[in-house]
């Protein structure tokens, strides 16, 4: 039994993802995680692993989270390729039957989504190819020499070299959208192409390419395959030809050159409803020669070329687009140590509840505020503190950022970190677990020790450290006469992340060189998902 998911559902499910994503009742965060990799995989920055996609693998993704961006409508788009025009290229020409039994020109794309049958030119206009020269001495086309530039509704060639092009313009991107959904390899499509209305540079209303579109089944092009030979009379025009299938009223003109033979084919009429079509020469007048010329009509897309720019330019990718920036209001993204995992997750709960996280951003680390001696404690990223809560009982982590002016220390615990060696006196040396039992011994930070403990914060290779601000309650902080946003609530000197971490559903995962960054730098994350 042979079966197909066709790239209709593909564009389908991209187009459903855009609408949960920008619904209000779903939230959807970009985050960024695993400081300092090099601890798990030594070569990571040269050769970063293969994300893994299994619940074990989630958790640890979790585990090394640093802090999440929401996700807002404007920030996703469905995208399709970026294919740019270049003086030179031969393109391919869009074809309503391009499969892998008859493949496009000159591409060999085995299907038109593959094809490279539409380009951006250098002013961010977007055109479709609906005629790239083929004749019967360039079946697979000729090099594109006028690059299109007009705005005009109605297809046309571009310039005046006789290239043989024909090119339909389908949009202009907009600088907004250019900024945010533009990349080396993706280009986006309009948001709301079913129901935006177009102005020209003045803010005019005009009417949109979709809008001209409207005749379904229009046909516009006609190619020629065999130019025939003893065709009629020598330079003669032949107008009214009809062109018959299962729609009406589309007309074509001929001409016949000195050899007699078929010179050009010109669609003057494109009638409605076709969903194939032959030239009736016959019934065109044209007198029976030696060999019969040979057309191939082309059938436009379901409504026109122009009526659905998703289903014609096939925009089964949706791109993600998230900024990340040093906010002094909410320091959820840190400085001064790395970031080399970036990713997408839905629907995460806020943290200590069943309820769906609804911040503009998130800190997805515990945080400490240390008390006297704060400001002259060292506390290097990617160090080892710990904290002993209890006779036998230690909690021990990672140390993500250490801010000296507010006292806050910000921290992440993963397995790699359970079973740690324990054999010397203060943990002076703590090696790391390859394969530890997951999900056992990492205890928590605590302000209120129990028997035999302490509030001392210490880093590994040291004997003695900072005691937690078991005073300190709130989320800022005045020092100096001025006063800080910590970002997160503290109680008791101890604060928990905003997110619940292992709920929702992790979507994305990408790996990629460690990024050290600094406080006046910023990140655009465009993730690219395919259906």
């Amino acid at each position: 039994m042979a079966a197909i998911i066709t790239d209709q559902l593909r564009i389908l499910n991209a187009k459903n993802f855009v609408s949960l994503a920008s619904s209000d009742k779903n939230s959807y965060y970009a985050f960024v995680g695993l400081p300092n990799p090099t601890e798990i995989y030594s070569d990571w920055d040269t050769t970063p692993p293969a994300p893994k996609d299994a619940f074990d693998q989630e958790n640890s993704y979790w585990d090394t989270m640093i802090a999440l961006k929401k996700i807002i409508p404007g920030d996703v788009r469905q995208v399709i390729r970026k294919i740019e025009w270049t003086s030179g290229t031969t393109y391919d020409m869009y074809r309503h039957d391009i499969t892998r039994d008859n493949p496009s020109k000159p591409s060999q794309a085995l299907s038109i989504y593959s094809a490279n049958y539409y380009v951006v030119n250098s002013d961010f206009r977007v055109y479709i190819c609906l005629q790239n020269g083929t004749n019967p001495e360039n079946p697979n086309g000729r090099p594109s020499l006028d690059e299109p530039t007009f705005t005009d509704l109605e297809p046309r060639a571009a310039g005046s070299s006789g290239d043989g092009y024909v090119w339909k313009y389908l949009y202009t991107i907009k600088p907004s959208d250019i900024a945010k959904f533009d990349t080396i390899n993706f280009m986006p499509v309009p948001k709301n192409w079913d129901t935006e209305t177009s102005t020209d540079a003045c803010g005019n209303n005009v009417a949109s390419v979709r809008e001209n579109a409207a005749t379904g089944g229009q046909i516009k092009i006609c190619t020629i395959t065999n130019r025939g030979v003893g065709i009629g009379t020598a330079n003669t025009t032949y107008t009214k030809v009809p062109i018959r299938g299962d729609g009406s009223g589309a007309e074509c003109t001929i001409v016949v050159n000195n050899d007699s033979k078929v010179e050009s084919v010109t669609v003057s009429n494109g009638g409605s409803g076709y969903s194939y079509g032959t030239v009736d020469t016959v019934a065109g007048g044209l007198p029976t020669g030696t060999t019969s010329p040979v057309f191939d009509v082309i059938i436009p897309p379901q409504g026109g070329h122009g009526a659905d720019v998703y289903r014609e330019l096939g925009a089964f990718r949706v791109l993600v687009y998230s900024r990340i920036e040093n906010d002094t209001q909410d320091p959820d993204f840190i400085t001064g140590n790395q970031i080399s995992r970036i990713g997408l997750v839905e629907n995460p709960n806020a943290y200590g509840t069943g309820t769906i996280l609804t911040k503009s951003k998130a800190s997805a680390l515990g945080a400490i505020r240390l008390g006297i001696g704060y400001s002259t404690a060292t506390y290097p990223a990617d160090s080892v503190i710990y904290q002993t809560i209890g006779t036998g009982s230690t909690a021990i982590a990672r140390v993500v950022s250490y801010d000296k002016t507010t006292g806050v220390l910000k921290y992440w615990q993963d397995r790699t970190l359970v079973g740690f060696n324990t054999n010397t006196t203060n943990l002076l040396e703590v090696t790391k677990n390859t394969s530890p039992k997951y999900g056992y011994d990492l205890k928590e930070f605590t302000s209120t020790p129990s028997s035999g403990g302490s509030i001392q914060i210490i880093r590994a290779g040291d004997t003695s450290g900072v005691g937690i601000d078991t005073a300190f309650t709130g989320s800022t902080i005045s020092l100096n006469s001025k006063t800080y946003n910590l970002g997160q609530e503290f109680t008791s000197g101890l604060a928990n992340p905003e997110v619940s971490k292992h709920t929702g559903n992790i979507l994305y995962v990408d790996h990629r060189p460690a990024i050290t960054r600094s406080q006046n730098q910023r990140e655009d994350i465009k993730i690219v998902l395919q259906f």
